[in-house]
């Protein structure tokens, strides 16, 4: 039979320490999330420029660190920087820095990839109109590319960044208390699975979708510019 009486006595453990990270143990979703998307996205577009770069020095590093990490899992990636970085650098790092250090590195391909496509959806007659009114090329693509660009950009970042959320809970796997580790921690204790990862479920559930009506919005405010 459901009994949510174990979600509300734990509610606040969940969503203060898990979701939000207020707490002793350091961890949280949220405070993996947003770092991991604004960082990831940064990185992105640095990687996206490089693979259009006209030198092959530039060029060809950039596709073959996104052929790479597209190429094997994520979970691959953090158990990589989770044990085989504090050996070389013989120092330890917690898990929020594995973990963000996973998620940043990882999902930079991906944005890499979106920002790289979004730019060449513009037309070349936008760059060459700029160019002749004087612009110089970095110009045009700070006024003139990266606007446009990123107006079509917007449905594949916006799931990328979904997907990069709800990929937040493979850091539970390296002991990060995430919402997911700390539903883990209570279920250990309580023993009713069903209900927290119901719980946890919606809580996700709520959140990309919360995601996606925003997305839509943008979408209609772009298309309306």
């Amino acid at each position: 039979m459901l009994d949510l009486a174990v979600v509300v006595d734990n509610l606040r453990f969940m969503l203060l320490q898990g979701f939000l990270g207020l707490g002793a143990f350091g961890g949280g979703t949220l405070r993996l999330a947003i770092p991991a998307i604004v960082l990831g996205f940064l990185l992105g577009i640095a990687v996206g420029l490089a693979r259009l770069a006209r030198t092959p020095w530039i060029r060809v590093p950039a596709g073959a660190y996104v052929e790479f990490f597209r190429g094997v899992p994520l979970v691959m990636v953090i158990f990589w920087i989770w044990f085989i970085i504090p050996q070389l650098v013989r120092l330890p790092i917690p898990e929020y820095g594995v973990a963000l250090t996973a998620f940043v590195i990882f999902e930079a391909a991906y944005f890499g990839e979106i920002v790289r496509a979004g730019i060449q959806s513009v037309p070349r007659g936008q760059v060459e109109a700029a160019t002749a009114i004087g612009l110089t090329p970095a110009q045009a693509m700070r006024h003139v590319v990266l606007p446009q660009a990123l107006r079509n950009m917007v449905p594949s970042l916006v799931t990328q960044m979904i997907v990069l959320f709800k990929d937040t809970s493979l850091a539970s796997i390296i002991g990060y208390v995430d919402l997911t580790k700390a539903a883990q921690i209570v279920n250990d204790r309580e023993i009713r699975p069903f209900e927290l990862y119901l719980f946890i479920a919606v809580v996700y559930w709520i959140c990309t979708y919360s995601m996606s009506r925003v997305a839509r919005r943008l979408e209609r405010r772009a298309a309306a510019a």
